[in-house]
């Protein structure tokens, strides 16, 4: 084998054979996007590739046996992020159908729901959209506005739209193909408002036509994924029957009483929410996978790619030039500490989707953790992929080379599941308040209010190393510096920032008062500090993941290339949050000038490998489509 081959085998996680079936069988279809296809042409292709999918066996890994499909959801999650691979427009579709729409029916809904939804969507015999965005809340999951008021004469439930802003808004699937909507609006009953719920809505007949009622429109154009019928939905009046209400966590009997498992209205819906956590985990692989893509081209572009005389007579490969070194290995260091990441998380995600009775702790865990890499996969795309369209020039520009495409694609992402800010807020929560029952959701009052009184020990705790881990800071260079490509001195200036900055964070929301003005004007001035907290501590998350990565390579010299590729991800975080670590003084003038001298002295260590780190990222070179590589 070779090194790229071993660098494959490291990285692809437990669920290789999941991506060496999809390398091979996704290379055998037509999935390239095809520019000159109109809107409707697109969208009707990409549902044709969708019924090629349902042999693969991942469709139906997503849902549990008894319902229909195989019960593997690791399988089913990493095989939707390697469609981002092909065609980010085919990899929304797919997700929309499987994950959120069939995803909401098995989670939420029960026995009669799963008998009668789950195989027929898994099949595509019955196409389905995930209707919760609404034009007026986004993130804000819990002030949506549609209505499902329960009418005890008919037993029926009525969705209605009360106003303009209530219009379900960006919908995947609701412009043409949806049939029915898993629809997200407030159980109202006997008077009285039981908070979101999720109810199935039949939106169109047979023949595509609006049913009585319900008002479709198309979103048109966006910025990217033209395969994706996107649209909005208004609901005047609609009557469905009681039984479509998805009812695992709220029930309503036949006289409108309403019964809930969940005495508390906020544990309901975020208990309800925490079981969609699959959509945040796939939409962040994906993000990824897409700029892994982007890579590819761009570094295979470098090492063919001649500019300006270097010795006489020779042009220089682009690669060879420093800067241009500093513009792709960095990126690709990163690309390699969140795929370990993400590995992890998919295998937390997999253990806790897979138990009888999975720990309330471990899955809240899951939840911010799987907020902080949603944030940081699609972040870290959007950034990548622009600066891997400018790192090949004129050519990067050109549609054929796909640079643009996955650029317009991907932008969306850092929007799915969540805006980033808010779920960067999120990850902080649940650091600074330790987990408290007392508070739920992103209200800035509570979280000012529960701030862990013994945040030092919470932090502690909830940065507790792993045994690897431990053993490496404590076996740290004794020297007063500590030599920066030690990994143990890298883990500790990465744990150090994290508790410090949440430490800190803690002690500016303690400061507010009872009063709730108070409260928020305090939680507002540190909203950046906060923010600072989220994404410091998934910076120590994929540190630590590379690292434990890289104890389980089999082949000496991949493991030898992953500690230089994990150096340089741990020392280009370092420099670029030097100014917080001087500031701070975890570094002194002299030893943040030699963070720079680190860096620079990897990049020429690892040039040498730049197309074996490029092989190991697993993106069929048949499958790149681009022309410049011809």
């Amino acid at each position: 084998m070779t090194l790229g081959d071993e660098l494959r085998r490291a990285i692809d996680g437990k669920w290789r054979h999941v991506r060496e079936q999809s390398r091979l069988e996704l290379s055998q279809m037509d999935l390239a996007y095809d520019m000159s296809l109109s809107l409707d042409e697109a969208r009707e292709r990409v549902l044709g590739q969708m019924k090629q999918l349902v042999p693969t066996g991942i469709p139906a890994a997503g849902f549990r046996v008894e319902n229909g499909g195989t019960g593997d959801p690791g399988m089913a999650v990493t095989g939707i992020e390697m469609l981002a691979q092909f065609d980010l427009s085919l990899m929304v579709k797919a997700g929309v159908q499987w994950g959120l729409f069939g995803g909401a029916i098995e989670n939420l809904g029960t026995e009669q729901h799963h008998a009668r939804y789950i195989r027929p969507l898994i099949d595509l015999d019955l196409l389905g959209c995930f209707a919760m965005t609404e034009t007026g809340h986004g993130s804000d999951v819990q002030s949506l506005e549609t209505t499902a008021t329960f009418d005890p004469a008919t037993e029926e439930f009525v969705i209605d739209s009360p106003s303009p802003s209530a219009r379900k808004d960006y919908i995947g699937g609701a412009a043409k193909h949806a049939r029915v909507a898993a629809v997200f609006a407030r159980l109202i009953t006997l008077g009285e408002d039981h908070g979101v719920h999720c109810f199935v809505v039949p939106i169109r007949d047979e023949n595509g036509e609006d049913l009585p009622g319900v008002t479709t429109s198309d979103c048109g154009y966006k910025g990217g994924l033209g395969g994706v019928d996107n649209g909005r939905i208004m609901f005047d009046q609609v009557r469905i029957p009681r039984e479509n209400l998805l009812d695992r966590y709220g029930h309503v009997d036949e006289g409108g009483t309403y019964s809930s498992p969940i005495e508390s209205r906020n544990a309901r819906f975020f208990t309800m929410i925490g079981t969609l956590v699959r959509g945040r985990v796939s939409v962040g692989g994906a993000a990824r996978a897409a700029a892994e893509v982007a890579l590819s081209i761009a570094t295979r572009y470098a090492l063919q790619r001649r500019q300006f005389e270097g010795a006489p007579g020779e042009e220089v490969v682009l690669l060879d030039y420093r800067m241009h070194q500093r513009r792709l290995l960095p990126l690709l260091a990163e690309a390699y500490a969140l795929r370990f990441a993400h590995n992890q998380l998919v295998a937390r995600m997999h253990r806790l989707q897979t138990e009888e009775d999975p720990d309330p702790h471990a899955q809240r865990e899951l939840e911010g953790r799987a907020a902080g890499l949603k944030a940081a996969q699609t972040e870290f795309a959007t950034r990548a992929i622009q600066e891997c369209r400018e790192a090949c020039g004129g050519a990067g520009y050109m549609a054929d080379n796909r640079l643009t495409t996955l650029r317009g694609d991907s932008d969306v992402f850092t929007t799915f599941e969540g805006d980033n800010v808010v779920l960067l807020q999120l990850v902080a929560k649940e650091l600074l308040t330790s987990y408290a029952k007392e508070v739920n959701g992103l209200d800035p009052v509570g979280m000012v209010r529960f701030a862990a009184g013994t945040v030092a020990e919470t932090v502690r705790e909830r940065t507790a190393a792993t045994q690897l881990i431990q053993r490496l800071i404590d076996a740290r260079s004794s020297d007063e510096d500590h030599n920066l490509l030690d990994r143990g001195t890298q883990l500790d200036l990465f744990e150090d920032r994290e508790q410090h900055v949440i430490e800190t964070a803690a002690r500016r929301l303690r400061r507010a008062g009872k009063d709730q003005g108070e409260a928020f004007a305090v939680f507002n001035a540190a909203q950046d500090h906060v923010i600072k907290a989220g994404r410091v501590h998934i910076d120590r998350i994929a540190l630590e993941a590379f690292t434990a990565g890289i104890a389980r390579c089999e082949d000496e010299a991949a493991a030898d290339v992953l500690r230089d590729v994990c150096s340089l991800y741990a020392l280009t975080v370092v420099e670029r949050d030097k100014a917080w670590f001087m500031e701070h003084n975890r570094l002194s003038d002299q030893r943040a000038k030699a963070v720079t001298t680190e860096v620079n002295a990897l990049l020429e260590r690892l040039r040498p490998h730049a197309l074996d780190l490029v092989e190991g990222l697993g993106v069929p070179e048949a499958s790149l489509g681009t022309s410049m590589l011809a």
